[in-house]
Order: structure tokens, then C-alpha cells, then sequence
């Protein structure tokens, strides 16, 4: 985990930044479990149509392989906007 997110629990006792870690690390593993099971419904339902074989079929594939990769990079630029303008915000206090 970054030490920056706990910069702000300084004053805390030890045990309770440990506790505060730990509930960060489950948010952050419960919004990563969101995020890619979002990921796998849109896409499966923009994809898939066809039901009468148990394996993709290649425009299937390629849809889904598409879906993705565009909503990776999406999340990826997003993550990027994101930290500079933290970044931003952090050097103008």
C-alpha cells in the first residue's frame, strides 16, 4: 500500500493505522473486484449473442477482446487524469 494514503493517521497508535491499512486494502480489492466484474457483464452482453456452442466463436472473441482493452485503457487514463490532478492539488496547498 502507498504511505501517503496513511500520511494523515501520523497521530494515531500504531494498531489503529494497522486496522486503517487493512480496511484500505479490502476497499481497494472490493473496488478492483467491481471494476472487473463490470468489465466482464459489458462486455459479455455488447458480445455475446450466440449460446449454441460452449466456446466463443472468433467475432465473439475478438469483440470481447476489443470491449476490454478499450475499457482498460479507458480506466488506465482516467487513473493517470486522476493523479495529476492530486498531484496538482498537492503542489498549489
Amino acid at each position: 500500500m502507498d504511505k501517503s494514503m496513511l500520511a494523515g493517521l501520523d497521530g494515531l497508535p500504531e494498531e489503529d493505522k494497522m486496522r486503517m491499512a487493512t480496511m484500505i486494502e479490502q476497499l481497494q480489492l472490493r473496488d478492483s473486484l467491481r471494476m472487473y466484474n463490470s468489465l466482464v457483464e459489458r462486455c459479455f452482453n455488447d458480445c455475446v449473442d450466440n449460446f449454441s456452442r460452449k466456446s466463443l466463436q472468433k467475432q465473439e472473441e475478438s469483440c470481447v477482446m476489443r470491449c476490454a482493452e478499450k475499457f482498460l485503457k479507458h480506466s488506465m487514463r482516467v487513473g493517470m487524469r486522476f493523479a495529476e490532478l492530486n498531484q496538482g492539488a498537492a503542489t498549489s496547498d
